[in-house]
């Protein structure tokens, strides 16, 4: 009998945790989703009722004149295009560069990759500051007010170079030998055999340079300010919600303003910035979560 009990009280055990798991996890899933969707549901709302508030996951009164505000400005789709194209040549230099130098630094018979590593390490450290980068890449290199300045300083990251070496660093070492007893060498062992099995790494790299690419302003602001064709998307909405916000604090001045900008506040409009802002990288991401949790498990830890 007391066989008995102890089984029936470890499956009544088994399904609690199960059940518990799930309410947890449910929960997690509503505290991480409610802020989003509450986001969307400001965005879509008339401007001047979002400022009474308590405005859940639906809009209260629901209006388009907030994404009509901002998209019906031209300089929206330039500075989109920019934001793009910059994130995708950014992502593809950076895999390729650091990538190569990842393999490099992952080959033992290479007498100097400590030292090199050192080096390297000691960039993530030891930085000279704000105002000497400006002068160097800006008055030494002159890429300030060009569109290279986007791209030139971000072709390398160290914490990437590191992730990929140390997954490069868990596959098998025969592969490489197999490679060379067929004649192959480094380059097309790297690019034929090595590269391939790296998807799962470099795809997580991909998604870290190109979020990191996408949701950049600030080299805006420092090296192309002064020149509206190369403003990017997010530095220009930057730039679109200090304006509303200006109006807006105008606008209670007088009536006759304030019954003008009653479809728009700031409040929306920050939400529909913050919207715009985020969707394209929600459509890459499912694309690329199946390998995120592989890359970064395997990319962190030598086995």
């Amino acid at each position: 009998m007391a066989k008995v009990k102890r089984s029936g009280s470890v499956v009544k055990t088994g399904k609690v945790f199960p059940v518990c798991n799930a309410i947890f996890l449910i929960l997690l899933m509503f505290v991480t989703l409610y802020p989003v969707l509450n986001t969307v549901a400001y965005s879509f709302n008339d401007g001047t009722d979002a400022l009474r508030g308590n405005i859940g996951l639906w809009p209260r009164v629901f209006s388009l004149e907030s994404y009509r505000s901002i998209l019906s400005d031209k300089a929206v789709y330039q500075a989109a295009w920019i934001s793009a194209s910059k994130t995708v040549i950014t992502t593809i230099l950076n895999l390729f560069w650091t990538s190569m130098l990842a393999y490099v630094l992952s080959r033992r018979e290479f007498l100097l990759r400590k030292v090199f590593t050192v080096l390297f390490v000691l960039t993530m450290y030891v930085n000279a500051g704000l105002i000497p980068n400006y002068l160097l890449i800006s008055k030494t290199l002159g890429l300030g007010n060009s569109y290279l300045v986007y791209i030139i300083p971000t072709m390398f990251s160290c914490f990437n170079m590191i992730v990929i070496r140390t997954y490069i660093q868990g596959l098998p070492e025969a592969l490489v030998e197999s490679a060379r007893i067929d004649g192959a060498g480094d380059l097309r062992a790297f690019w034929q055999i090595i590269f391939p099995l790296c998807k799962p790494v470099l795809a997580t790299v991909a998604l870290f340079v190109a979020v990191g690419s996408w949701n950049s302003w600030f080299d805006t602001y420092l090296y192309n300010g002064g020149k509206k064709e190369l403003y990017t998307l997010q530095y220009l909405l930057k730039m679109k919600l200090a304006t509303t916000q200006a109006s807006a604090n105008a606008a209670k001045a007088t009536a006759e303003a304030l019954s003008s900008s009653t479809m728009t506040t700031p409040v929306t409009i920050r939400c529909a910035i913050t919207v715009i802002a985020t969707v394209p990288i929600l459509v890459v991401y499912p694309f690329l979560q199946k390998y995120f949790v592989t890359g970064i498990a395997l990319g962190s830890v030598k086995e």
